[in-house]
């Protein structure tokens, strides 16, 4: 009976891989999940207590395998923190975390558990992924000893990581990485590796890259999997806090997909109170399926169809010139009403757009930001405003931004602009803004109204125009062209 069961694996990972191999494309899922919290508590619990919590959330990423392998997905991406949750300090998370080795190892934990410390976390996974024959991409924490002898080993000797690990549709463990960029809150509970880690592996339909959360602002490792390293896909667990009109999950991880030019799996944990939805599986032409709920505590899974080397496909856009056009057309005279207002903490220089149609500049030192616009109407009670930003970000971790954005004021008031708003009713005939960037590192994003996206329905032109492609527009939230400028973090 036994070997009957080792031969109809076999046969169903071997047809699982030939399917793969004859195609261009494959299929993607990710989970967005409500992760059950562990009560809060100033003392570590037993590690059979912490068992007890992560089981009952793997409870509900088993079935959401399981789900995502019968509709044909090759691969299934859940989210950080999605496991056990954030509600620890570096003492409390301890008895969740297990030793996670290198992949070189070349071990599956489901059919061999004792090879390492006990791990029945990664057992599981491992086991996830081998009786549905698809790839898992998982979010844990990682433990590792050190002594004295290390210079860097923490008092209580040990070193403590949020890792991100993959299981191959064997089961085999095929990725290990350690987050890099830690969050504010996350500092208390864990270690920064002591280099930049950049994790990819090999699949039958492309090579995949791997990072958490807060990394993709940052070069390391972000722009190394995708410009060094030259990943066709990244996965992306996360757990984002939704910050309106720039950072909103699904807005910024689409433009980032679009802007790096790779099939980007994001998905994020959801928890209305912290402002956490938003999940997607996006390619460089933009969302092919994505969801964004704060009305209800429900998970939700997502699929949709990718194509193998995006770089290689039709849809792949040449190499943008992102500065060309602000810097060939006529210089148009500055606005004569600028005023100053915060975005997440950020001060913009803005001017109020008052016509219902014509072209507008707005600088802030060496960024010049330059929009041509027609309203369908001009309402008199929504005010939109073209904005500029050249600067180090500093609030929750330090990156220069260049900015330009056409954005929705909460009210009509103009201190509400740069205020987080959701709706709006003005639709727009056409639109075309372009920067003076001094990177080539810009990502577009278009809202609209409800927090929806825009895919299909602008383009970013060769000399680094982002315009509209329908007339008229659905009622637009934000307009926006978002770079880094990695250099001079």
């Amino acid at each position: 009976m036994f070997t009957s069961q080792l031969l109809l694996h076999a046969a169903v990972l071997g047809l699982t891989i030939l399917q793969a191999l004859a195609s261009n494309t494959f299929i993607a899922a990710v989970y967005e999940h409500a992760v059950i919290l562990p009560d809060a508590t100033d003392k570590p619990v037993s590690p059979e207590e912490a068992l007890v919590l992560m089981n009952k959330n793997m409870d509900v990423l088993e079935e959401a395998v399981k789900e995502a392998a019968q509709q044909g997905a090759h691969i299934i991406v859940t989210p950080e923190d999605g496991i056990y949750g954030w509600r620890f300090s570096r003492e409390t998370i301890y008895p969740y975390l297990e030793d996670i080795p290198d992949p070189a190892v070349d071990w599956i934990p489901c059919t061999d558990p004792t090879r390492f410390a006990p791990a029945p976390v990664q057992e599981r996974l491992s086991c996830m992924a081998r009786r549905n024959s698809i790839y898992v991409a998982a979010n844990i924490g990682d433990k590792k000893l050190c002594n004295s002898s290390d210079p860097s080993c923490p008092s209580d000797g040990r070193y403590q990581y949020n890792t991100d690990v993959v299981f191959d549709p064997e089961g085999k463990l095929v990725a290990r990485y350690h987050k890099y960029n830690l969050f504010m809150s996350e500092k208390k509970q864990f270690n920064n590796p002591k280099e930049p880690e950049a994790v990819t592996f090999e699949t039958p339909f492309g090579k995949f890259g791997i990072f958490t959360c807060f990394d993709i602002l940052f070069h390391e490792p972000a722009v190394v999997l995708v410009s060094k390293l030259q990943v066709d896909t990244v996965l992306f667990p996360t757990a984002w806090m939704n910050v309106l009109p720039f950072l909103t999950a699904v807005e910024f991880h689409s433009a980032w997909a679009m802007g790096m030019g790779v099939n980007l799996l994001a998905a994020n944990t959801h928890n209305t109170n912290l402002s956490m939805t938003g999940s997607g599986i996006y390619a460089p032409d933009g969302a092919r399926a994505y969801s964004y709920n704060m009305k209800t505590e429900d998970g939700h899974l997502l699929f949709a169809e990718l194509d193998s080397q995006p770089r290689l496909s039709a849809a792949s856009s040449p190499d943008v010139k992102w500065s060309l056009h602000a810097l060939s057309v006529e210089r148009l005279p500055l606005a004569d009403h600028g005023f100053r207002g915060l975005i997440f903490h950020d001060e913009f220089t803005l001017t109020e757009i008052t016509e219902p149609e014509g072209s507008l500049t707005i600088c802030q030192k060496d960024l010049c930001c330059h929009l041509s616009y027609k309203m369908a109407e001009k309402r008199e009670d929504e005010v939109y405003v073209l904005g500029a930003f050249d600067g180090l970000h500093v609030v929750e971790g330090q990156y220069y931004l260049q900015i330009c954005t056409l954005l929705k004021c909460k009210s009509t008031d103009l201190n509400t602009c740069g205020q987080p708003v959701e709706t709006a009713q003005t639709e727009f005939e056409m639109f075309s803004l372009s920067g003076t960037f001094g990177t080539n590192y810009v990502f577009p994003e278009v809202l609209y109204s409800g927090v929806q996206l825009a895919p299909g329905e602008f383009e970013v032109l060769n000399d680094g125009r982002l315009i509209s492609k329908t007339r008229p527009t659905k009622p637009v939230i934000t307009v926006t062209l978002f770079g880094r400028w990695y250099e001079k973090d």
